[in-house]
């Protein structure tokens, strides 16, 4: 941690005073007075909204990886600033915990919102789309098959037992995961709203370690989405947005 005194002069009636606002850095990230450090505001709703201020996620770091290398050039990767702390945070976290693994995002949305083809939500910067990390016959962690072809591992269709090809979802991986976003959202004063996944690979997922702590605190959606998500899980992180 660090400080940094940053001058300015005030007019008032009798002159002029000189003050100091203090920064606090701490892991990169500036903190100036008492002020909302976030430059993002969001409105609406994810399926009928808007945002202000968004930030692009980074394309690559230590453990993870956007879906498309031209994500960020075709900017398809932009969330609200406190989304991308939370995202990052639980990366630095799966860093330690899954070591092995290189998870992998997919779409969030664009850079002012609104609709986001073909999604039917990511409107105002608080949807992010994550690929489901896999192993290998051998059991090693690898990642998902991503190309055109597939419409970068979108088009993959898992069976009910969470198999494609000779590769497997790795429930553990994802479990951890979820683990990690969940304390990073309660920790910047955030929650998860909603997360989308296949019910019958969610089945994976909490007979993993953290499977019954996602139980109680994560609201999967209970009715039939218009896609599967199987080869992804969607989360939607709430906020105090604003009406539109």
């Amino acid at each position: 941690m660090t400080f940094q005194c940053n001058r300015q002069e005030t007019s008032t009636r009798n002159g002029r005073i000189d003050r100091c606002l203090i920064t606090v850095w701490i892991l990169g990230f500036a903190v100036v007075g008492a002020s909302a450090w976030s430059q993002s505001v969001c409105y609406g709703s994810p399926a009928q909204g808007r945002i202000e201020g968004a930030v692009q996620l980074p394309s690559s770091a230590e453990n993870f990886e956007a879906y498309a290398g031209l994500s960020g050039v075709l900017g398809r990767n932009y969330v609200h600033q406190d989304v991308a702390e939370v995202v990052l945070s639980a990366y630095r976290q799966l860093s330690t915990a899954m070591p092995e693994v290189r998870y992998v995002y997919g779409e969030t949305g664009s850079r002012r919102g609104g609709r986001f083809r073909p999604h039917r939500t990511h409107q105002n910067g608080t949807s992010v789309d994550f690929m489901v990390p896999v192993v290998d016959q051998q059991g090693h962690s690898v990642q998902l098959p991503r190309s055109m072809r597939n419409r970068w591992g979108y088009d993959i269709e898992f069976d009910r037992q969470g198999r494609y090809q000779d590769l497997r979802i790795d429930y553990a991986a994802i479990g951890e995961h979820l683990y990690q976003l969940h304390l990073a959202a309660k920790a910047h004063g955030m929650d998860i709203a909603l997360l989308i996944f296949d019910p019958q690979l969610m089945r994976g997922v909490y007979a993993s370690k953290h499977g019954a702590y996602l139980q109680r605190h994560l609201p999967l959606m209970k009715k039939k989405p218009w896609v599967r998500h199987d080869e992804h899980y969607h989360v939607d992180f709430k906020l105090p947005c604003r009406a539109l």
